[in-house]
């Protein structure tokens, strides 16, 4: 063999072994989409890379990016969660109404949190217990929880002017020229602690070997039930927290609010790296995914694409990382 046949070999050996590594580690293909994006949309608008553009890309993923965290979690188990978005408004409701009284805002903020944390317990508790696929009981929970937050608010929105709940939305300038929000660095800490929680402890470990076996987690001392119903509980929760973003972004309670949320945050995910048939995946390609969703919006939207164009854009890239995600599956497999 030649030099030069050798050199072609080794050159495909190489791209092929790019390839592997890129399927293999969920996070590296969707940072790659996130930095064309940005390098693409700086390239053809003149405003995208201003400052104050980028500050408002991070913000608008804020809420989409806390939803996600939760479903993440609940997708990692092989489940899915529909009512995620309607969990998270109907806390926003509760929160709102209650912090009507002078001073009731921290307690209005903890209600709405044991609200959105009880949601989450209830769909787990009939996946674990009652043993229903998770996809008919958080549909059925999307309907009953959308309802009951309509008939709470009797149709209407709800101004919020407590400043605990606005909290969040507080405006600062880091190095004196970057705007940030407060709930940006608590969303940062909240991807940092279920990373922790996931890759670092027992309980992470058991939640991936759900999600790849059940029936093998079970045989090896993993109390199955127990683990899933745990992660339905922590994902409610931090819909609360997602409720509490919400309010920050938007002093206003809206029972029509996020109406695809709950579909915006499977996206983030999915385009994230994590696998929709569970047990792979990274809480910060799912922030990854959030961003890729609102620098795509933020981007298009700047270069005068109408907004049903963007949602074709979104749906072929929702479609393209689950083709990827199957590929993937198959290479480990062989």
């Amino acid at each position: 063999m030649g030099t030069g046949k050798l050199l072609e070999v080794r050159l495909e050996r190489d791209r092929g072994g790019v390839l592997e590594f890129v399927l293999r580690t969920p996070g590296v293909g969707p940072a790659l989409a996130l930095v064309v994006a940005i390098v693409v949309f700086s390239l053809t608008t003149s405003t995208f890379l201003a400052m104050d553009n980028l500050s408002l890309v991070a913000e608008q993923s804020l809420v989409v990016a806390t939803m996600a965290l939760g479903q993440t979690l609940v997708i990692l188990t092989a489940g899915i969660d529909l009512a995620n978005a309607a969990t998270t408004v109907l806390a926003t409701l509760l929160m709102s109404k209650l912090a009507l009284s002078e001073g009731a805002g921290f307690g209005a903020l903890i209600a709405g949190f044991a609200l959105a944390a009880a949601i989450g317990g209830i769909a787990g508790t009939l996946v674990t217990r009652v043993k229903l696929p998770p996809f008919i009981v958080t549909l059925g929970l999307l309907t009953i929880v959308t309802a009951v937050g309509r008939i709470y608010s009797r149709g209407q929105s709800v101004r919020v002017t407590d400043p605990v709940l606005g909290f969040l939305g507080t405006r600062q300038f880091l190095f004196g020229r970057i705007e940030i929000t407060y709930g940006m660095p608590l969303a940062l800490g909240m991807f940092v602690l279920i990373w922790y929680a996931l890759t670092r402890t027992a309980w992470g470990r058991h939640v991936y070997a759900i999600g790849n076996e059940p029936e093998a987690a079970r045989l090896s001392g993993i109390h199955v039930p127990r683990t899933v119903l745990s992660v339905y509980l922590l994902a409610g929760l931090v819909y609360g927290v997602a409720a509490w973003q919400a309010l920050g972004r938007v002093p206003n309670a809206d029972p029509n609010a996020y109406q695809t949320g709950n579909l915006d945050s499977i996206t983030a995910v999915v385009l994230g790296g994590t696998s929709l048939f569970g047990g792979r995946g990274s809480v910060f390609g799912t922030l990854v995914g959030a961003l890729i969703v609102a620098v795509l919006r933020s981007g298009l939207t700047q270069a005068g694409i109408d907004d049903l164009y963007q949602d074709v854009a979104t749906g072929v890239l929702v479609i393209a990382a689950v083709a990827v995600d199957r590929f993937s599956r198959t290479t480990r497999q062989r």
